[in-house]
């Protein structure tokens, strides 16, 4: 498999000499290969990758034993500083916002490498139903279950487990590269559009979960949404509404 030799940017780990030694150049030089395959659409295997890279397959598969462990590198490389993303802010939606604006950009930009590991994902769940998988290690998918849990952190007492966990899960749908199929492959929307409705959308469906906790409590809900920031719910909530004239 042909592949361009021109530098990739994945960055290196911590400026250990192990991450400078023969061994960490060796993994680098295979993340790097791998990582440009999959940004041009493809999802290579271990030996596509050692082929690629002029490493041997037996070395190749001693740094990554599995398609799915190479493909699982890709993505966390791919992922990068959204792995590391906190926010020091206490309001759930403000939390949200930071999260989408760190995130999407990222995996916009590596949109072709999460779609490659969607199609792995895709077609291992495809094989499993076909009983053809038989003992090839699963590709995992979940770092947006504790970054969307990390997000919405300060709700983690305002409102029951299973709620709290409803919300992430609802956020989840809206979060990663699944939204980019949906709205700029099927609907056909720009890159500022998609965000904007990614962002909409997530805060609307904090919003819901707040004032429906409301409801359930002893506290009355408030009947709209601008009810529901003038009562103080979140701090830049007055701020919206005047934005929006509703206040």
């Amino acid at each position: 498999m042909n592949v361009s030799r021109q530098p990739v940017t994945v960055p290196d780990d911590a400026g250990s000499a192990a991450a400078r030694g023969p061994r960490a150049r060796t993994r680098r030089l295979m993340l790097e290969t791998a990582t440009r395959l999959m940004q041009a659409g493809a999802t290579p295997s271990v030996s596509e990758v050692a082929e690629a890279a002029e490493v041997s397959r037996a070395t190749a598969y001693r740094y990554f034993p599995s398609q799915a462990a190479l493909v699982q590198a890709v993505v966390d490389e791919g992922l990068g500083p959204i792995l590391t993303w906190k926010s020091a802010s206490a309001d759930p939606e403000r939390r949200v916002v930071e999260l989408f604006d760190t995130a999407m950009p990222r995996i916009e930009a590596f949109e072709a490498t999460f779609k490659a590991a969607l199609k792995l994902s895709l077609d291992q769940w495809a094989r499993r139903q076909a009983g053809t998988l038989d003992g090839e290690p699963a590709f995992t998918r979940g770092h947006r279950i504790d970054l969307l849990k990390d997000a919405i952190a300060p709700l983690k007492h305002r409102l029951p487990p299973r709620e709290f966990n409803r919300l992430a899960q609802a956020l989840s749908l809206i979060f990663g590269v699944e939204v980019l199929i949906v709205l700029k492959d099927i609907w056909g929307l720009d890159s500022r559009k998609m965000m904007s409705v990614a962002q909409w959308a997530a805060g609307a469906l904090v919003r819901a979960a707040v004032m429906e906790s409301m409801a359930g409590g002893n506290r009355p809900a408030p009947a709209t949404a601008a009810e529901y920031y003038r009562s103080g719910s979140t701090r830049w909530g007055c701020l919206l509404l005047t934005i929006v004239g509703v206040s």
